[in-house]
């Protein structure tokens, strides 16, 4: 006789979907996906210019 308790059920495997991926938003869809920052404000705005000043404008 086996002494060992019965193996938990195991979850069933996911099964395949057939969605269309195009009615998904994807990273890139958003402002976050292409680096934008989401931080708002005076403070903010003047990080970001100084951030990306073109060096000619020192």
């Amino acid at each position: 006789m086996n002494s060992d308790p019965a193996p938990e059920p195991r979850e069933p495997k996911a099964a395949l979907i057939f969605d269309d991926p195009l009615d998904q938003q994807s990273a890139d869809d958003t402002d976050r996906g292409w680096g934008e920052r989401t931080d708002s404000g005076s403070a903010a705005d003047l990080r970001r210019f100084l951030d990306e000043k073109p060096p000619h404008h020192l």
